[in-house]
């Protein structure tokens, strides 16, 4: 009988154990969700009218760090990115990066986000690469889902891709890119963004 007994408790502490791994949350699924947890905080402590910049600011430094933009870049560049000389690819990913900031700052301050919920992770790759899965819940309006590819990086992550609607930002860019590049060439390309940038800080500032 305390043979029987001993082996319940052993198996019930088994069991509780194997619960209590298969909830726990993914390390980059906790990333994603502190990240978010702190712009949130910045919308809501510092939106208002005027203020613009100042939030888009707060933003960009708390996430910024976790991007990887040159990753990001040549996933968007595509085929064209090798035959790019150093000096191109140090431009376009400068300009890349001011699109992308101003593209993510926008779609966050120009909505009024009650909560960013932040879904299990649902692929993970043999190189460690994940998937997170978010939905930016907005006053009046459905959801925005904003998914971030991630990769290892040392003891934290960067992010590599973002879908928006289940659409790649570097797949989408890409296509639009490949056709500039066609047209006018690489440098014609980094023109190109460095206008449509000049064009963003100006509405940005009010000027």
């Amino acid at each position: 009988m305390m043979l029987f007994a001993a082996l319940r408790k052993y198996f019930a502490v088994c069991m509780l154990l194997c619960s209590s791994l298969a909830f726990a949350a993914h390390p980059a699924e906790t990333f994603v969700e502190s990240t978010s947890n702190d712009v949130l905080a910045i919308l809501k402590r510092e939106s208002r009218a005027g203020n613009e910049k100042a939030v888009r600011d707060q933003i960009m430094a708390r996430v910024l760090p976790h991007f990887d933009f040159t990753r990001m870049t040549g996933l968007a560049v595509g085929k064209h990115w090798r035959s790019a000389s150093p000096q191109q690819q140090q431009a376009l990913t400068q300009e890349f990066k001011t699109l992308l900031i101003y593209s993510y700052a926008n779609a966050l301050t120009a909505n009024k986000v009650d909560a960013i919920n932040v879904k299990p992770v649902t692929a993970a790759g043999d190189n460690g690469e994940v998937t997170v899965l978010t939905e930016v819940m907005v006053s009046g309006k459905k959801p925005i889902t904003l998914d971030y590819r991630l990769s290892p990086s040392g003891n934290s992550w960067k992010v590599f891709d973002v879908m928006v609607a289940g659409a790649s930002i570097v797949t989408t860019y890409r296509n639009s890119f490949n056709q500039s590049i066609a047209q006018h060439g690489v440098d014609g390309l980094i023109k190109q963004l460095t206008d449509r940038n000049q064009q963003l800080a100006k509405g940005a500032t009010g000027s």
